[in-house]
Formats: structure tokens, sequence, C-alpha cells
């Protein structure tokens, strides 16, 4: 299973960057490689969120179940999408009160074995454009937003009322 591992050392804090990382709903705005974002559940320690990325001739979207550890780490793990499996992890190592070292880990299996060479390079240049892109947001100034909080569906939604 492809690996990819990309750092920068940036002068932001850990927790301005870990914001910038988790306002997924700004990524459309912000990033051209990224089409569209929804988020489909989210609290202070996790975010359901769907991305339909595109970068080059490389087109896909998935949906990553989010563990959030502010302002240290958030932990991506595949809930629905094309890949047979799809993790990673966003780490923020705070150097000191206004600097930090951001590292993207992505572990990817394609689900049709045949893609995996071409997913393979499309995914490295995402991970490098995204590393770089979420420096240069910040360097620009760009302030998060606040956390957003949206609740699971419930068992009676859609259903008629009791």
């Amino acid at each position: 299973m492809p690996t990819i591992r990309r750092s920068a050392l940036v002068e932001h804090s850990a927790a301005r960057m870990f914001a910038l990382v988790n306002d997924v709903a700004a990524y459309p705005r912000r990033f051209d490689w990224c089409e569209a974002a929804q988020i489909l559940e989210a609290d202070a320690t996790h975010m359901v969120a769907r991305l339909d990325l595109g970068l080059g001739a490389l087109r896909t979207w998935f949906t990553t179940h989010n563990t959030l550890s502010p302002p240290h780490h958030i932990e991506l793990k595949l809930v629905d999408g094309p890949f047979r499996k799809l993790g990673g992890r966003w780490e923020f190592h705070a150097l000191d009160e206004s600097a930090c070292k951001v590292t993207l880990t992505l572990e990817f299996e394609p689900a049709v074995k045949l893609l995996g060479p071409a997913m393979a390079l499309g995914f490295q240049s995402l991970a490098d454009r995204m590393v770089d892109d979420f420096v240069r947001v910040a360097d620009r100034g760009a302030e998060p937003a606040p956390p957003v909080e949206v609740a699971a569906p419930g068992p009676d939604a859609g259903g008629a009322p009791a």
C-alpha cells in the first residue's frame, strides 16, 4: 500500500494550523484542488466529511471519519469512496508559541488495482500541494471558521412525525 509523507516547518502556531486544516468547509474557496466539501457530522472530537478532489487528470472523492485531537493531530479513516483502504494523519508539532512542524501522512489502496500507479502519482502531487497550500493560506492571514457541530442523522431522520 503506497504511503505518502510530506512535512513543512511553518511560522504559525500548531493551534492555528490545526484550525485551518480542520476548516474543511472552506476548502473549495481556498484550494483549486477541492471541487466540493460537505460536512456530514461534526463535534469537538470528530468530523465526517466528503471531499470531491481534482488535480490535473486526477478526479476522485471520498468520505472520511476524522478523529480530532486539537491542536496535535487529525486522524483520517475511510468511510466511503473508490478505495480499498485510505487513511492518514495530519500532525502539528509545536516548535514554540508561533512555529510548528506540519506533517501529512496518507496511506491508500485503490479499489481497482490497475489504477494504483496512476493514483499514487496523483495523490503524491496532491499531498505536495495540500501541505504547500495550507502554508500559503496561513501566510496570507486567512482565519479559520469557528468549529462546526453537525449532528448525525438520528434513527427517525426522514421518517413520519411521531
